[in-house]
């Protein structure tokens, strides 16, 4: 057994044993996709210590290559957007915008999809092509259209398929549209985050069909979802829970804050609930849901530390800092920003606390909304 051979049995057999693969069906599949052939551009591995993050390019011909090709863990192929390994000699400190998700995500995510054999799959977000390979191993690529925004990474995706003679129909576009070319979809399952689960994949997808995203947002904590479309035009289901975290699809990145408001200013009252709750998972996912266009900066105001949100679409904001013990909290706007989030905490709080697993994801024509 060859050294690559040997790493792709131990990856198998640690997905089994984590209940990632938990059928022979996708088993099978993962065992016919070899991981390391779609990171011969190499990939970047952060750099211990550094904050913020600085990245490095490990190549094809560097030491490890081929066994971190195998490790269980995402690997970041691009960075800023269009700077790929090959370009960088030292590190680098940009934000990655591209990555080769750990295949035990990519199992667990395709399990739960549910697929049966004559499933047609629209996937959004090709990436480096891995988690398609593995849907054309399963289903056949006839079966399999798979969409990314980025061309030069769609490029190199195709490349890396049609190695493994495989070509599933593979479009360059807005995954936020879907494919309507090819629907309808019997499953939809993206690998980038969504701040609201977009319209057209619903229209895409047949009644009783599945979509699996991950639902986040601005303040960085978001979820699995798996929705079930409807006759209506609607679709609903469940979070998944387990903190599963997605690149934000590229059309819904935060804007530039641009000039920032005067943040000195406003109505000043002691918080009932501390900017603490901002570094919870939990709690910070139901503060974003009530405030899903705020974005949070920190900033130095009269000697301390003030964190502050900023609500994009209204122009409000919250500023939060500690004294003597006590929270306090300024805001501004046309929306007091902090009293909705206390009060979808205090809702929160009277029912006890429910784990994100017992949420509820409802799309309607009048939108989104997440209820527990």
């Amino acid at each position: 057994m060859t050294d690559q051979a040997q790493l792709h049995k131990e990856l198998i057999e640690c997905m089994t044993a984590n209940g990632s693969l938990r059928t022979e069906e996708w088993k099978r599949a993962a065992e016919a996709v070899p991981r390391h052939e779609f990171l011969r551009d190499g990939f970047f591995r952060v750099v211990a210590g550094t904050t913020p993050s600085a990245w490095t390019p490990t190549m094809q011909d560097s030491e490890g290559w081929l066994e971190a090709c195998y490790e269980d863990e995402s690997l970041v192929t691009q960075i800023a957007g269009t700077i790929v390994p090959a370009d960088i000699r030292g590190e680098i400190t940009r934000q990655p915008t591209s990555s080769s998700t750990l295949p035990s995500l990519v199992l667990r995510m395709l399990e739960d999809l549910r697929i049966e054999p004559e499933s047609q799959v629209l996937e959004i977000g090709t990436g480096t092509g891995y988690s398609t390979a593995v849907l054309c191993a399963r289903l056949g690529e006839e079966q399999v259209t798979s969409v990314e925004y980025d061309e030069d990474v769609a490029s190199r995706a195709r490349t890396a398929l049609a190695r493994l003679g495989m070509f599933p129909t593979l479009v360059e576009g807005d995954g936020l549209l879907g494919y309507a070319e090819e629907a309808p979809y019997d499953r939809v399952v993206a690998t980038c985050g969504v701040r609201t689960v977009p319209s057209a994949w619903i229209e895409q997808t047949r009644p009783g069909g599945l979509i699996l995203t991950t639902i986040g947002g601005w303040l960085g904590s978001s979820e699995l979802a798996r929705l079930t479309a409807h006759e209506d035009g609607t679709a609903s289901g469940p979070l998944w829970g387990g903190g599963v975290s997605f690149m934000l699809a590229r059309p819904q990145l935060p804007p530039l804050l641009g000039l920032l408001p005067d943040v000195s200013a406003g109505r000043e009252r002691e918080a009932v609930v501390g900017v603490d709750v901002l570094g919870n998972w939990t709690t910070r996912f139901i503060v974003q849901a009530a405030l899903p266009h705020a974005q949070r900066l920190t900033l130095q105001q009269g000697g301390r530390t003030e964190d502050v949100l900023i609500d994009v679409a209204s122009g409000s904001w919250a500023a939060l800092y500690e004294e003597d013990g006590r929270s306090i909290v300024r805001q501004d706007g046309p929306d007091a920003l902090w009293d909705a989030v206390e009060e979808q905490l205090g809702r929160w709080h009277a029912a006890g606390t429910p784990a994100l697993e017992e949420f509820t994801v409802s799309i309607t024509p009048q939108g989104q909304s997440i209820s527990w």
